[in-house]
């Protein structure tokens, strides 16, 4: 037998081995699981009030023997937590009914019952919003409950609450530690009238656990879009995109700073929702099982022409948008603290800063959404995202209207390699956590029609959910060419991107945000969204080639702005009907009184 022949089957071998997923290994369990009460599928995004997911977490024990899901119930006052059977997708036993929960954002199974997060109505003067709450059951009876925010929660920075916590739970049996990671807004304080982040650890016990080096209590500004992942010792892993335009694997530093995995485009208040804005921080960040790997996923626009952030200082850019639609992008990490690959450049003058970006999808004319990644194993994930043809995309980093055509699913492995070619399914959605449910992933999901040409405030109650799964099977695929070794290496490269044509956008109960121009050159600027004009707009640090959003209209618009506010020392400097507030150390800034 020649060389060259063993050598051919030897590869052969090797490329039968190779995992790959296809339409066989989908399948789909529409209304399985009838819920006691009902549940509004559909949470409006943040600013524009267009449709997202409302998360139903779900989880399954240990042992494998229970799976729980998670739901607000359309009261919008309590959470009611369903065990489920793992391998019919039925109802199993008594479910348990949480009081005067406005929202759910992570549950861990254990093999006795179950720990959920969530934000509960308080009492307490001076609160003026709900306080993040991990409940721990065994059985139907709650064993403990510890409040993560709030009047007992010792905070250097103010004390805070949720309006909307937008985060996740996790749990590590190693280190005998639940940890929460969501967002908060200061109500006293340095930060007082500051939206930001917080992790807290909490132990088996229930007692609160302050960590040097692990907890936080404000971390990265407007944070969005939270990724989180167990690991065998505190700090876990933790990712978080904020609003001056870069995305942190802050692990070790829990604020916006430490790893750059990405450049992205924002505005002041607006982190673009990488990680699916409202309803979607779950499933975007997950452990190799049985590695010390990771692997992130996010939507991103892309990054083109940095330039300085003056206000964070030097080490900080801001950028513009590559492309005003959104494609699936991954990142892998060697360890919880670091990549595998390089960072993202922080190069002021840079033409491209997203070389290092492994790109699941690279098109201009395509929008893609609610991405989500779950690993098999310990060499394959699966990469989830939903597909919108014919976007309509804000050159302001929001949301992107347009026609639903499926859900993409595409095999990656732990080099971040793509796997053959996505299986897309038409009607099945991601809508709550991708769980290992023996050898498949299986997540939740509501059967409906999903329209996104437009804002929608609630969808059609419904008392069903429905299950997708997706297994993995021997075939001969080899993994495809690293796509995201160079965005400049296709023939889509540096698109020309189609003139966006927005509708009106609603109003909302909160503000709208100030809005920072980057808009690329050949997007027509005056197709920008309604915006509050008492909100500052931030020209202080306009990218390359971009036409400016008219400041003259804002009396505050002037080269002394800072994170979208002027500067200032006393409150003679701000005026009347706003404050001269401390937000960092030597820096203070004019914010609305009220």
């Amino acid at each position: 037998m020649s060389f060259f022949y063993r050598l051919t089957l030897a590869f052969s071998v090797v490329s039968l081995a190779v995992s790959q997923i296809s339409d066989s290994t989908f399948s789909k369990l529409p209304n399985a699981l009838t819920i006691p009460s009902k549940f509004d599928p559909i949470i409006p995004a943040y600013w524009t009030g267009l449709p997202h997911h409302r998360r139903t977490p779900f989880a399954i024990s240990p042992d494998g023997t229970t799976a729980y899901l998670a739901y607000l119930t359309t009261s919008y006052a309590s959470v009611v937590v369903q065990p489920v059977d793992p391998t019919t997708f039925t109802a199993k036993g008594s479910s348990v009914e949480i009081q005067r929960a406005r929202e759910v954002s992570g549950l861990v199974a254990q093999n006795d019952g179950f720990a959920v997060l969530v934000k509960v109505d308080t009492d307490a003067p001076g609160v003026p919003f709900p306080i993040a709450t991990i409940m721990r059951y065994k059985g139907t009876t709650k064993a403990w409950e510890r409040a993560v925010n709030g009047p007992s929660v010792n905070a250097q920075s103010g004390h805070s609450s949720s309006p909307d916590m937008n985060g996740d739970l996790v749990y590590s049996d190693k280190a005998g530690l639940y940890a929460a990671y969501f967002v908060v807004a200061a109500y006293s304080g340095a930060a007082n009238g500051h939206y930001g982040d917080s992790i807290q650890y909490v132990d088996d016990t229930g007692a609160l656990k302050t960590m040097s080096g692990a907890s936080s209590t404000f971390g990265c500004s407007h944070n969005t879009g939270i990724a989180f992942e167990a690991a065998d010792a505190a700090p876990f892993a933790s990712v978080c995109a904020e609003d001056h335009g870069s995305i942190w694997l802050n692990t070790n530093t829990q604020y916006m700073g430490g790893v750059k995995i990405a450049n992205e485009n924002t505005t002041n208040g607006v982190s673009g929702e990488p990680m699916g804005g409202m309803g979607g921080s779950y499933s975007a960040l997950s452990r190799f099982i049985g590695s010390d790997q990771y692997i992130f996923a996010w939507a991103s626009r892309g990054a083109v022409n940095l330039t300085p952030d003056t206000w964070m200082g030097d080490g900080y850019v801001q950028s513009s948008p590559r492309w005003l639609n959104h494609n699936a992008a991954i990142s892998i990490m060697a360890t919880k603290s670091t990549l595998a690959g390089a960072q993202a450049i922080s190069q002021v003058g840079a033409s491209s800063g997203d070389s290092q970006v492994i790109w699941v999808t690279k098109s201009d004319s395509v929008d893609h959404q609610n991405i989500h990644v779950a690993a098999f194993n310990d060499n394959y994930a699966l990469v989830t995202y939903e597909i919108l043809d014919s976007p309509d995309c804000q050159p302001v980093p929001l949301s992107c209207t347009g026609t639903f055509s499926g859900t993409g699913m595409q095999l990656v492995d732990k080099t971040g390699k793509l796997i053959g070619s996505p299986v897309v399914a038409a009607d099945a959605y991601v809508a709550g956590d991708m769980v290992n449910v023996g050898d498949k992933l299986c997540w939740p999901y509501v059967q409906m029609t999903w329209d996104l040409s437009q804002p929608k405030s609630n969808g059609t109650y419904t008392n069903k959910i429905s299950f997708a799964c997706m297994g993995l099977q021997g075939g001969s695929t080899t993994p495809t060419s690293n796509t995201g070794s160079n965005p400049n290496s296709n023939s889509n490269s540096n698109p020309t991107t189609p003139k966006p044509t927005p509708s009106p956008m609603p109003r909302s109960n909160t503000p709208a945000p100030s809005v920072q121009d980057t808009t690329p050159k050949d997007v027509d600027s005056t197709q920008q969204p309604a915006k509050n004009t008492t909100q500052h707009q931030n020209d202080t640090t306009k990218p390359k080639d971009t036409t400016p959003v008219n400041s003259s209209s804002n009396p505050k618009s002037n080269s002394q702005n800072c994170e979208g506010f002027k500067k200032c020392t006393s409150q003679t400097d701000c005026g009347s009907g706003y404050k001269c507030l401390k937000v960092r150390a030597g820096r203070s800034v004019c914010v609305p009184a009220s």
